[in-house]
């Protein structure tokens, strides 16, 4: 589907949301290597939000990327996020802003951000659809687009209302593809009905996908050296409706692996889709807590007891995965030292009200106190 959009080198970006740190900050040293390698390896897709690295990543790619190389050496995808207008009147200077913290004259790609049912009222009030055809008019935009997270038909209910969306992001990786909640394989199946490409969000689940129980590794490294990470993003790589794949690259050796094997793609053989479809099996059986470490649950104040809720999602799926005693003691020493227990929730589910993976996270921290507290 790259052809759709011809500017579009290969089916493979650059997600600048979790970049890799250095003593607490963004490592721009290394990201500067990262997009060089990037390059010139042949690709040429970069995709980032203003909240992301709480509003540093759009600066990282103006130090790192749009300072360094030329217009014509990559396209910047850019997003229009609920928290950041209240009314009509806030998106343009919000998008003028945007630009300006990304050292561009426009964006290749815009896409209103994390769609559900919840937050589009919102836009459809603002008006910002129609207001981002005005900015592709003027030419501050080439492509106009969404990043969706909620059910199928709610996607379809989009898409309906506004054909003029040119392309959709959506959560997608062979764990998700027949997940009740996120229903990956169904948004596929309406983004073919309107004919839209794809561009895939979390291929890798979060590193979920990466770091794997053992019994699960056992059935990858029987295959070959591969990486696992490799299975996950060929995966996706493997449906023709899709246009990209974004990775939320975290170190430069990370970035070197997955140009590995994307730079030339080959889908995955029979004997390594049935690896897939066995690793999905042993997941299942762990029932492990379905969270990417996104974040957004603990950002802009959305939890009011400084509880770090993606990180003892981790901390539990740790214990399930690898039968890691040693889990209760980080808890202890290190998630809860200078933050609140998962007993500690109040309940207010401010948390809840902006999971893309739509966890119960109240109940999911009870299921925490209970395993470490």
């Amino acid at each position: 589907m790259s052809q759709v959009f011809p500017e579009i080198k290969k089916r493979f970006g650059f997600g600048a949301m979790r970049l890799p740190m250095k003593n607490g900050k963004i490592d721009t040293d290394q990201v500067d290597q990262m997009v060089d390698v990037f390059i010139e390896n042949g690709f040429n897709y970069f995709d980032t939000a203003h909240g992301y690295h709480d509003g540093l990543s759009e600066l990282t790619l103006k130090q790192c990327l749009t300072s360094r190389h030329s217009r014509d050496e990559y396209l910047l995808t850019n997003k229009l996020s609920q928290e950041y207008f209240m009314t009509e009147a806030d998106i343009r200077p919000f998008f003028e802003s945007q630009l300006e913290a990304c050292g561009v004259d426009y964006f290749d790609f815009y896409l209103m951000h994390a769609q559900d049912r919840n937050n589009y009222p919102h836009y459809q009030n603002c008006h910002a659809y129609e207001i981002a055809s005005e900015l592709k008019k003027e030419g501050k935009i080439r492509h106009m687009g969404i990043s969706f997270h909620d059910t199928a038909e709610t996607l379809d209910g989009i898409l309906t209302d506004h054909p003029e969306v040119e392309i959709v992001q959506i959560q997608f990786n062979y764990l998700d593809y027949d997940d009740h909640a996120i229903q990956s394989g169904k948004c596929l199946e309406v983004c073919e009905k309107h004919g839209k490409p794809v561009i895939v969000m979390e291929p890798v689940k979060g590193g979920s996908l990466a770091n794997l129980p053992d019994e699960a590794k056992k059935v990858y490294d029987a295959l070959g050296s591969m990486s696992y990470a490799s299975y996950a993003i060929r995966y996706v790589a493997g449906f023709d409706q899709v246009a990209m794949i974004l990775s939320g690259m975290s170190s430069l050796e990370q970035m070197k692996d997955n140009i590995s094997y994307m730079k030339d793609f080959q889908p995955l053989s029979e004997a390594e889709q049935a690896a897939v479809e066995k690793v999905k099996g042993i997941f299942k059986d762990l029932n492990l807590i379905a969270c990417t470490s996104c974040h957004y649950c603990i950002e802009e104040n959305h939890c009011p007891m400084d509880i770090l809720i993606p990180d003892m999602f981790s901390c539990l799926n740790a214990k399930k995965m690898f039968d890691d005693w040693n889990q209760k003691n980080y808890y202890r020493r290190v998630l809860t030292k200078d933050s609140g227990k998962a007993s500690d929730c109040i309940g207010c589910g401010g948390c809840e009200s902006v999971c893309p993976q739509h966890l119960p996270i109240r109940e999911l921290l009870t299921q925490v106190a209970q395993a470490f507290e």
